[in-house]
């Protein structure tokens, strides 16, 4: 299995994102050929080596010969991929890209997603770059994804609609749960696209994780500031075989609640997870003079425990927390995804050692689907298990032929 890891000290881009890809061993010739499954013409595609900030990176350019012809709804791009021949797995992330952009510029422009049209040239470059970014991964072998907090750019961007402070409408509303900063040059480093479709293929936000590097690449940006490495840096490797269940030392947060309005516990539960908790719990309990109470537990990783604790005194009537450094031993662990009828699904499965493994969908995910296709949950879930289970079996057939 491959790992990829994308550093976005400089933002994110489309053809960043192209440019890195190459830059680590996708054949440009390889991505051609692909791309030719979808009903686009009107474009090549060139890669030149190019120096950024004294650093040398790739720069995939996507020359536009011709538009569409007219403006593209998004229902229009969904069943131009659709009726590609592309992999399957590549169609539903393409699709859920466009559908977050299409949705993100909804909003930055408050009106209905049905009415949000791609312009006729933009739309080719968009369709490249989207589709070619996530094929380039499938062509690579990559199966766990990813990243960095993104760096979003600073200042001002001028575009039809005037003065527009950095980032723009569209990308402030793709970043939404998404962990971002602003630093560097006063320029605009993330665009659209390329945050869209960096959300589809990230399992997750985070320092550079355990693994195996076996090529490092760097995808350039189209401006070049001064003094400013403008790229993407990708890592691609093998991840680290871990042991059956690992140690690691975590920090136990705990105070006793006996004057707090139940009504507030999901949304200090909702903060203490977005400061960096890993597990919450809420645990009935007699306190002193016979008064029923609560007791508030939660983990944190070192590193976060005095977030997690600012939480705690912020939006509890608790007056103090106490602290202690426990270990806990957590089981070897990775990320698959499946495809479903309206996007798709994580699989977190973990090993227990003998070769066998247990498994549940990411409960986010199967409710996403949910909401949009109007099912039970419970039926999403279970659709994504069999889904997993059908995925395994195929795997077992073919290793034994």
């Amino acid at each position: 299995m491959k790992q990829l890891h994308f550093d976005c000290f400089s933002g994110v881009s489309g053809d960043m994102i192209l440019g890195a890809l190459v830059d680590v061993g996708l054949p440009l010739a390889d991505l051609v050929r692909g791309l030719k499954a979808v009903k686009l013409d009107g474009y090549g595609l060139r890669a030149t080596t190019v120096t950024r900030g004294g650093m040398p990176a790739v720069k995939v350019n996507v020359a536009i010969r011709r538009g569409m012809g007219a403006p593209l709804a998004i229902g229009r791009i969904q069943r131009l991929i659709a009726s590609s021949r592309l992999p399957g797995r590549v169609k539903d992330q393409g699709q859920e890209a466009f559908r977050r952009l299409a949705q993100a510029e909804a909003r930055a422009h408050r009106m209905p997603v049905g009415r949000v049209h791609f312009h006729e040239v933009g739309v080719v470059d968009s369709l490249v770059d989207v589709l070619g970014s996530l094929l380039g991964c499938h062509l690579l072998g990559v199966e766990a994804v990813t990243a960095s907090a993104v760096n979003l750019g600073a200042g001002t961007i001028e575009c039809a609609h005037g003065t527009l402070p950095v980032p723009g409408p569209a990308v402030a509303a793709l970043a939404s749960g998404l962990p971002v900063y602003s630093a560097g040059p006063a320029r605009e480093l993330t665009t659209p696209t390329g945050l869209a479709v960096l959300s589809v293929l990230a399992q997750d936000f985070c320092a550079l994780p355990l693994m195996r590097p076996i090529a490092v690449g760097y995808g350039a940006g189209a401006a070049d500031p001064d003094g400013w490495p403008n790229a993407l840096r990708v890592f691609l490797g093998e991840p680290v075989p871990a042991a059956l269940s690992e140690q690691e030392v975590v920090v136990q947060l705990e105070t006793n609640l006996d004057d707090l309005n139940p009504q507030a516990y999901e949304t200090v539960m909702a903060r203490l997870f977005a400061a960096g908790a890993v597990d919450v719990t809420l645990t009935p309990v007699i306190m002193k003079r016979g008064r029923p109470g609560i007791v508030l537990s939660a983990l944190a990783p070192t590193q976060k425990a005095d977030a997690v604790g600012d939480v705690i005194l912020a939006e509890t009537t608790s007056l103090g927390v106490r602290l202690q450094e426990v270990r806990r031993r957590v089981l070897a662990r990775q990320m698959e995804t499946v495809p479903l009828r309206g996007g798709t699904v994580r699989i977190k499965v973990a090993t227990i050692g003998r070769g066998r493994t247990k498994a549940a969908p990411e409960y986010r995910d199967c409710q996403r689907i949910a909401e949009q296709t109007g099912r039970p949950v419970r039926e999403v879930m279970d659709e994504a298990m069999q889904a997993y289970r059908g995925g395994r079996e195929k795997l077992k057939v073919k290793g034994k032929k």
